[in-house]
């Protein structure tokens, strides 16, 4: 629809002018994130225009007045490398929806020329205005100015990104130093790595060889722990032109083959002076941690680049691991994921505007982006969308044999997945940032079908038509086992439990008796076999709902019926029978339970404190699962009223850091912080709460006690404690955590307590630091705790792992300057080796990385993983068009899975030689007595090291 009805000049519109034109903006795709308030402004300020095909808006070079979006219509936006505009090149197309112009927020020269590629509508807001909008809504702006030909980077214009791609590439800053700090480094401590050399009497001038660049590199640092690790350290260097190989060739390699560094190409090198000598040696181990930092990623393009045939087994396992990180193929099982690691191929696109393959065109590949972007552009629609890391393209006209239905513009590294059969895809791809792609060769199983969202009841009678009756395992059984788990979230007990005893009954209408008789018993033995692992997965669970003790009970008395007549159910009839003596059972206190650590049940009684303003207190005794409004019940009982009574969270904050529970909540107790209380009080008394002076923690460390346990013994005893917390939770716990338990009205409880041991060890760690008044104490301090800290890492205590470096990272820990600076720079190097593995970027891939390659049992970093499963959750709805998205279950399972894998061992690791403090260290790491208010930390943290002026 025209714009033209409604944009009168500005000074003219009235009221109902702007109204329309907002209800018009509001569905223009730029403009979708856009405040209300700023669109008004936009209603107020813009400008309609419309122009013919081939109009030139504004030309290369030119200095800009105004700034645009395309309402309609494509524009072309055209570069040249001389000063003639007829040499121009047209690098990729604007369509709706897309803005640019923005080189008059500093007044730079046009980059580039725009020219209209067909009838286009234009809203334009003139430089004074765009200013004036910019200053005070430059968040909400900032993702409108990414245009479609080059990723904004940070204080980068988008003009000057066309400008950018005029330029050659050179290495960056950080490699360019990184090289120079290695090759001092040589040359002042190996002086004869670096030398002419002579091969089939040709002779190399100043040549390293690779098999020695390896061989020095791990020997010079702790955090490199392998020759794998290093060859992909030193690519980082050969990509960027740092480092060459004298024939070059794109892929370092750890043979006998000759590198040369960028400064020893020229004839007279530079040799490193005494001042150089010394930088090298205190810049090597942080040269070297930045290299070990970004040489995975460089190790994986050059893998990706060798041909399939050429990879070796350790290639195409570092692939795999790659694999598993890549959202677009999340959905895809551990076989497809190996198939397609011997079958991808790397593309890299460092200009923008590269065009992947157009509209129309047969479609011979699938592509999967590693990083930057690309548009997908329509003729006669322009750029309909823009896809980012982890998206994927083009698969469709693979499996449909249909051509391209779009163009793609590709921008940087990309993954390909080549496909020889003749079929064609319909999309044109144009790369909008240099982008990182690869191919994968079509896998046979594309072609099954795979659910994604039906009716439970559909869901359910799919994958029993599906189930394998034989060993082997396949697709289908896992998306059983995720029905299984899942199944709360959208059919609950009470209603699946009748749907399997009408599903078991089942008998066939056609064919011969026999095969009637071989039909409805291999029906029978499927829902026999789903609700053995119903019951496996659910366990003590199922103790506690009637409906599904009395369904195990009439399952079994039918099931027991069948086998008298037919023989071949008695194998499971035997299996059913054993299962459900062990789930009915009552929990006895025999020598098998070995006084082991009990999970905490919802039907369990506890007792518990509730305090009143006054700081007197009342003690209750209630069920886990007990609601707020029935412990309200039973304070008021022992206080005689229960008028207005409200139940707080009162942490050792105090002041505004008090939760009120609503009366629907329950298990209250397992949610309250640290040092948090329960009080009870009317709505009147809330101003006049104070924390209870227990809640503020120690006042002096337990230091004198704690110097004397061994490190290891401590990190044992923390991983022994943390794996019987761990072991305690349930798989559905995390599903109830996730989906909010209130909405499942089931508790969470051993999940809590796990999470709360996080945030325990870290405010532990602190505590301990910020009560240690002795300089050289404090030291010692930081050196016992990254001691522990290695030794939980080497138990696979991850949580404990990252909560003590958490906590020295903490900010009241890491500005005690003089403390950190007598460090010795051996534990300097560990600390940061760890701070390392805790980088967030590209999703905790350091960390995700290094798990994957751990095996059982380990104690996972629970909060990340929580964090996957709620990110999962609120990105993804439950429910599309009244049916149950299954896809999004599958995902959260494939999380669940993960710790299902973790404990899937036993933890019996060698205890360290006994001593005679162990009870006591073992009594220490279970009773941490700890300060959690972080205002009080950093008080006792400036007190110790005040702010230097």
């Amino acid at each position: 629809m025209l714009f033209s009805v409604y944009f009168s000049r500005p000074a003219e519109r009235s009221g109902e002018d702007v109204d329309i034109i907002l209800a018009r903006l509001k569905n223009v795709k730029a403009f979708e994130r856009f405040h209300p308030s700023l669109l008004q402004r936009i209603c107020l300020c813009g400008f309609y225009e419309c122009l013919e095909k081939g109009i030139t808006l504004y030309r290369q070079g030119d200095i800009g007045t105004s700034w645009y979006t395309v309402l309609s219509g494509s524009l072309d936006v055209r570069v040249s490398e001389t000063s003639n505009y007829q040499d121009a090149v047209t690098i990729c197309t604007l369509g709706t929806g897309t803005a640019f112009g923005e080189s008059i927020l500093d007044n730079t020269p046009r980059h580039a020329t725009i020219v209209t590629r067909e009838f286009s509508e234009l809203l334009r807001i003139e430089q004074r205005e765009f200013r004036s909008l910019w200053e005070k809504y430059h968040q909400c702006m900032a993702g409108l100015l990414v245009p479609p030909y080059g990723v904004m980077e940070s204080g980068c214009s988008a003009d000057s990104k066309a400008l950018e791609l005029l330029q050659s590439h050179v290495p960056s800053e950080k490699i360019l130093r990184a090289g120079k700090i290695l090759r001092n480094a040589i040359l002042s401590w190996a002086p004869h790595m670096i030398r002419d050399r002579k091969y089939h009497l040709k002779t190399y001038r100043q040549c390293c060889v690779g098999t020695e660049l390896v061989d020095w590199q791990m020997q010079q640092s702790s955090c490199v722990h392998s020759r794998i690790q290093a060859v992909g350290m030193w690519q980082v260097l050969l990509e960027e032109g740092v480092l060459n190989h004298v024939d070059q060739e794109l892929s370092f390699q750890d043979k006998y083959l000759f590198y040369r560094f960028l400064d020893d190409e020229q004839e007279d090198a530079p040799v490193p002076t005494e001042e150089e000598r010394k930088e090298s040696q205190e810049e090597l181990q942080d040269t070297l941690l930045l290299l070990s930092q970004i040489g995975p990623d460089a190790h994986m393009r050059m893998i990706l680049r060798k041909h399939p045939a050429e990879r070796t087994s350790d290639d195409l396992e570092i692939i795999y691991e790659e694999l598993l990180h890549i959202k677009a193929l999340s959905h895809l099982s551990t076989t497809v994921k190996r198939e397609l690691a011997g079958v991808l191929i790397f593309e890299s696109h460092a200009k923008a505007g590269t065009v992947l393959f157009n509209q129309g065109e047969e479609g011979t590949s699938w592509y999967i982006i590693l990083k930057g972007s690309v548009n997908v552009v329509i003729y006669g629609k322009g750029v309909v969308c823009t896809l980012h890391e982890g998206d994927d393209f083009g698969k469709l006209a693979l499996v449909n044999d249909a051509p391209r239905a779009a163009s793609i513009e590709d921008f940087n590294r990309i993954l390909r997945v080549s496909f020889h059969p003749p079929s064609t895809d319909a999309f044109t791809l144009t790369a909008k940032s240099a982008v990182a792609l690869c191919w994968v060769c079509f896998i046979p199983c594309y072609s099954r079908y795979k659910v994604m969202s039906g009716t439970p009841e559909k869901i359910l009678e799919h994958l029993l038509e599906m189930m394998r009756l034989d060993s082997q395992f396949t697709e289908s059984d896992s998306a059983l086992e995720d029905f299984v788990l899942m199944h709360c979230v959208f059919i609950p007990n009470s209603q699946l439990c009748p749907v399997l005893m009408a599903q078991y009954p089942f008998s066939a209408s056609q064919g011969s008796d026999q095969e009637k008789l071989d039909y409805t018993l291999n029906n029978k033995r499927r829902v026999i076999r789903l609700v053995m692992q119903w019951a496996a997965v659910h366990g003590d669970y199922l103790q506690e709902e009637e409906v599904a003790v009395a369904f195990l009970e009439e399952f079994l008395i039918a099931v027991s019926n069948d086998a008298k007549a037919i023989p071949a159910l008695r194998d499971q009839l035997t299996k059913l029978e054993k299962i459900h003596k062990i789930l009915l059972r009552q929990f006895s206190m025999g020598d098998e339970k070995l006084q082991k650590r009990q999970p905490i049940k919802s039907s369990d009684e506890i007792l518990f404190k509730v305090y009143c303003c006054d700081h007197t207190y009342t003690t209750i005794r209630a069920p886990v699962a007990a609601s707020v409004r029935e412990v309200i019940g039973a304070v008021a009982d022992k206080l005689g009223s229960a008028e207005d009574l409200l139940l707080v969270n009162l942490s050792s904050a105090g002041g505004e850091n008090k939760v009120i529970f609503k009366p629907n909540d329950v298990s209250v107790f397992s949610t309250l912080s640290i040092n948090g209380r329960l009080f009870a009080c009317r709505r009147d008394q809330l101003d006049s709460l104070t924390p209870l002076p227990e809640q503020e923690g120690p006042a002096t460390g337990l230091l004198a006690s704690f110097e004397l346990m061994s490190s290891k013994d401590v990190a044992f005893h923390m991983t022994s404690y943390d794996w019987e917390l761990f072991h305690c939770v349930h798989e559905l716990e995390l599903i109830y955590h996730t989906f909010g338990r209130q909405n499942m009205k089931k508790t969470t409880v051993n999940l809590d307590l796990f999470l709360r041991r996080f945030n325990e060890i870290q405010f532990w760690v602190i505590t301990e630091v910020c009560l240690c008044s002795q300089l050289s104490k404090r030291v010692q301090l930081l050196k016992k705790f990254i001691k522990i800290a290695a030794h939980c890492k080497e138990y696979r205590n991850l949580n404990a792992f990252f909560a003590v470096i958490m906590g020295l990272s903490n900010p009241a820990v890491c500005r005690l300057n003089q403390t950190w600076e007598k460090l010795p720079s051996k534990f300097k190097k560990f600390y940061v080796e760890f701070e390392n593995m805790m980088d967030p970027s590209r999703n905790h891939r350091a960390y995700r990385l290094t798990v994957a390659k751990l095996e059982a049992p380990i104690i996972p970093f629970m909060p990340l993983l929580i964090k996957d499963m709620t990110f999962t959750h609120e990105g993804n709805k439950t429910c599309v068009d009244n049916l149950v998205n299954f896809e999004k279950m599958r995902m959260i399972a494939n999380t669940v899975k993960i710790v299902r894998y973790c404990r899937s061992q036993p933890f019996s690791p060698d205890s360290p030689v006994a001593s005679k403090n162990h009870p006591e260290v073992r009594t220490y790491v279970r009773q941490l007595h700890v300060i959690d208010n972080q205002r009080t930390l950093t008080q006792l943290s400036h007190r110790l090291e005040p702010r230097r002026s």
